[in-house]
């Protein structure tokens, strides 16, 4: 252990970069803002009113996903799963994949564990009452310490969410709008359910894609699946840099999956070389 936190020194030492500039106040700002006239504007009709039953099913089969539990073991899994591959790697380029895999893991699970922690804490502390008492409390009921029924702000589900589409938004920047489309629908599902008002969410989703992008700079900083890129902003790494010349079928895989080329353009069948694009070279 004293060995490896010394590597990690070394390569905190190494790096050139000062911190990116966040811009955390203004994003702050927005963020409160939106919470606030989301409460005012949103909160009491969602509370008073009953969700239309076809709605409360698709939340129902789509809220689970935000639970913290299955993230977690999946995420240590991998981080346990590619360290142990990687001591027992026969080659270089498969030592290096499985540690790439194993610090996804462990990006994973540390920014949706911190961030649930906290966003633990926090409900308990703030003790905003659920939507199941708004006829007896309303939306400006709270009481700290007071049991699951007053944790509703902000939603632990939506602060799950919210980090582990904001961590593939960082490892895969190419498809962010798919990620943050994918927050707002497995988020608003806590609402669909009557879980949780419109603005937990919001604060929930923003409170866990801020970690994992407090913990991309961490790792950035560290040279770990990032780097540190243009005013010192984390720049996700290529995830397998080490395949070279791969056999046909797992070279066309990959080049659909790092983005290399478009499957549905140009695309020949089997016979066609793996990596083109079905136009003519020069």
């Amino acid at each position: 252990m004293k060995s490896f936190l010394s590597s990690l020194e070394k390569r905190r030492l190494r790096c050139r970069h000062g911190m990116p500039h966040l811009r955390w106040q203004s994003c702050l700002f927005v963020t409160v803002n939106a919470v606030i006239l989301s409460l005012l504007l949103f909160d009491g009709p969602v509370g008073g009113d009953h969700v239309p039953p076809t709605i409360r099913r698709v939340g129902l089969m789509l809220t689970d996903f935000g639970k913290s539990d299955w993230i977690i073991i999946v995420s240590a899994f991998l981080l346990f799963q590619g360290w142990a591959s990687s001591r027992t790697a026969s080659s270089v380029r498969h030592r290096l994949q499985a540690l790439r895999v194993s610090w996804i893991g462990c990006y994973l699970l540390t920014s949706i564990a911190l961030s649930g922690l906290v966003a633990n804490l926090l409900k308990r502390l703030i003790g905003r009452a659920r939507p199941e008492h708004f006829q007896d409390y309303g939306i400006f009921s709270f009481s700290s310490f007071s049991g699951h029924s007053f944790e509703s702000f902000p939603s632990g589900h939506a602060t799950t969410i919210g980090a582990f589409f904001a961590a593939f938004a960082l490892l895969f920047p190419r498809y962010r709008i798919a990620f943050v489309a994918c927050a707002l629908w497995f988020g608003m599902t806590r609402v669909m359910v009557s879980a949780h008002y419109p603005s937990d969410v919001i604060a929930g989703l923003a409170l866990g894609g801020w970690f994992s992008l407090m913990m991309a700079i961490v790792y950035a900083r560290h040279n770990l699946l990032f780097r540190p890129g243009v005013g010192g902003w984390p720049q996700p790494k290529r995830l397998f840099p080490a395949i070279e010349n791969p056999a046909p079928l797992e070279r066309r895989a990959w080049s659909v999956f790092s983005g290399k080329i478009n499957p549905l353009r140009g695309y020949r069948g089997f016979w066609f070389p793996a990596g083109k694009s079905g136009r003519s070279q020069a």
